[in-house]
């Protein structure tokens, strides 16, 4: 059934003069896909809701602020991003190194990249899941736990050596699926854990 908010500038006008029908076809018609995108950041279903919630509870505040020419759903990402960044931080000092990561972030999210770089963040996620098994286990030990390679080689029972191999493959294979940006899409997943020094 066509609506009178399908065409964007219809659906902003309609939003920032505080019609609230608009503002519920906001939200039944980018809350699936928004949430689908935010759960691929959290990997926790109730973290994901929290955030869609305080995403579409910003653009109501802010909805004097929207602006025609600029695509909405990007415009959302780009706070459900931050908001995602803000969370993790929220319990935690930000390193020199994060802080870059942050600003790398400004300047990644803007709305000609927006949907590409959600695109590469499946296949980080993808890839991760795709890794051989031990491949798979020593990255993740590595990026998500933060042991050191001495930690687990120790836990999974092998070498050293044997685990920088594992790290070093899960790179290369990760590269291969999204190219230069992979830094910046696992420290968005995994924060700042030794990622300058392996890749």
């Amino acid at each position: 059934m066509s609506s009178k908010f399908e065409h964007l500038e219809d659906l902003i006008t309609h939003l920032r003069n505080g019609d609230e029908k608009a503002y519920v076809y906001l939200i039944n018609a980018h809350h699936k896909l928004l949430f689908t995108y935010t759960m691929s950041l959290t990997n926790d279903r109730d973290q994901a809701q929290d955030i869609i919630q305080d995403v579409f509870l910003d653009i109501w505040k802010d909805r004097k602020k929207l602006n025609v020419k600029r695509s909405l759903k990007n415009y959302m990402y780009k706070i459900a991003y931050h908001k995602f960044i803000n969370q993790y931080h929220k319990h935690r000092a930000i390193s020199i190194l994060e802080r870059a990561y942050m600003d790398a972030l400004d300047e990644t999210f803007d709305d000609s990249n927006t949907e590409l770089l959600e695109r590469k963040i499946a296949l980080i996620v993808e890839g991760i899941n795709d890794l051989p098994k031990k491949c798979k286990e020593a990255f993740l030990l590595s990026k998500k736990e933060g042991l050191t390679n001495i930690e687990i080689a120790e836990y999974l029972n092998i070498s050293t050596k044997t685990v920088e191999g594992h790290i070093s493959k899960a790179y290369y294979l990760l590269r291969e699926g999204v190219g230069k940006k992979i830094k910046l899409l696992l420290f968005l997943l995994f924060g700042d854990r030794k990622l300058s020094k392996s890749v």
